[in-house]
């Protein structure tokens, strides 16, 4: 059973999605805090620098943000995007010139020493589909396994672009797993509907010549609730009547009809299957595991290291069931790695560090159950392969920027 437990205090929201009791999502909402990661701007072109084939673009969000020729051009293939795109051939300047109008969206949140990122790409979520402005193609996520549902839901939604005459691509979400065509059509009824008002918003703007938000990002509230609702989510728990007025409004704008009850109690939400502790245990870096060993989590601004640890675990000392000691220590450890890696809503270049395996089939064996595991994120991963270093490689886009 899921539940989203939603803690207001001070300035700030805790946001747990709890399966069984079990804290398995951890986010922070701090009102003080201006995030900027999926905002819609009207932005000027200050700079164009075609040495570097980038640009600098005044979204009026103080610092410049920073554009590639990559997020300017359309994306070229359904599955590698722009990354295979010999860029040389697409001269920025060709595209872009000083004090040029662009309509942008942030990819990434300006920090101290950088502005945001942005895109020309503009993606716009809905319940089942992701609107995409960049391309012309139609993917489907990779939590949706069965072929046969894989071309069902292909061909609802390229009916429908065809009806409606549209001409830009799509995502669709796992949500859209077993839905039938009014709910999807529904859906992309509403992300058009959004669309055609950012256009209709940004000529007005193009009129003033200055930097301007069309479409602020969602809350990480309404986010969590779209994406979850449709898989399984029986309760949410509120400590908040404001709270309690802002999740009935997105079920109710979201058109989100699965029976969910709205659970208000006052006082004490955070002691409710011992949130507090499991919220706390969730901050440290040393994860014990249950055969003795250990698993340490080290976030840089590059990567994030994982590190496994025999501890105090030895198992047999005998050097023909060695091997077996190490698979048991890594196998959960594993397991582990795939929790925290959601609970921590760790993103980007992820390296774990095993505990040297010799037997390649253990190493299969790894990965395989790493897969596995990875199947109960609803965050998108890859698993590259065990380097010659014996570390193994995966990425993990980040659920929210906090």
């Amino acid at each position: 059973m899921q539940e989203l437990v939603i803690h207001k205090y001070e300035n700030k929201k805790n946001i747990m999605l709890v399966e069984d009791g079990i804290l398995r999502e951890l986010y922070e909402e701090n009102e003080e805090n201006i995030r900027l990661e999926g905002n819609i701007y009207l932005g000027i072109v200050k700079d164009v620098f075609p040495g570097m084939q980038a640009a600098f673009v005044d979204i009026g969000e103080g610092k410049n943000s920073y554009i590639h020729i990559k997020d300017i051009i359309p994306k070229m293939s359904e599955i590698t995007g722009n990354k295979e795109e010999n860029l040389s051939q697409y001269p920025i300047q060709k595209y872009i010139k000083k004090q040029d109008c662009l309509l942008v969206q942030v990819r990434k949140d300006e920090n101290h020493h950088k502005g945001a990122r942005i895109t020309t790409h503009i993606h716009i979520p809905g319940k089942y589909v992701i609107f995409m402005t960049e391309c012309s193609f139609i993917t489907i996520s990779q939590k949706i396994e069965k072929q046969e549902e894989k071309d069902r839901l292909k061909k609802i939604v390229q009916e429908i672009a065809e009806q409606e005459q549209i001409h830009f691509g799509f995502v669709i979400r796992t949500a859209a797993e077993g839905k039938d065509k009014t709910l999807i059509e529904q859906d992309i009824q509403d992300v058009l509907k959004k669309w055609n008002y950012i256009q209709k918003r940004m000529q007005q703007l193009k009129q003033e010549h200055v930097p301007a938000i069309i479409e602020k990002q969602t809350s990480i509230i309404e986010k969590i609730i779209i994406d979850v609702a449709t898989n399984g989510l029986s309760k949410i728990w509120v400590d908040s009547l404001e709270v309690k007025a802002q999740v009935e409004k997105i079920l109710q704008d979201k058109h989100i009809n699965e029976k969910i009850d709205i659970m208000y109690q006052e006082k004490k939400l955070i002691k409710m299957y011992d949130l507090n502790e499991q919220m706390e245990k969730a901050k440290n870096r040393k994860i014990w595991l249950n055969c003795g060993g250990f698993v340490t989590i080290d976030k840089t601004e590059a990567l994030t290291a994982i590190d496994v640890n025999s501890g105090k675990f030895t198992g047999s000392k005998t050097s023909k069931d060695l091997e077996k000691t190490i698979l048991r220590v890594n196998e959960e450890a594993t397991i582990e790695i795939a929790k925290q890696l959601r609970l921590k809503d760790i993103g980007g270049i992820i390296v774990i560090d095993y505990i040297d395996m010799q037997d390649q089939k253990n190493k299969e064996r790894i990965i395989e159950l790493l897969k596995q595991n990875l199947k109960k994120d609803r965050s998108k991963t890859q698993i590259m392969d065990f380097t010659k270093l014996n570390l193994l490689e995966m990425t993990r886009k980040q659920m929210f920027i906090s």
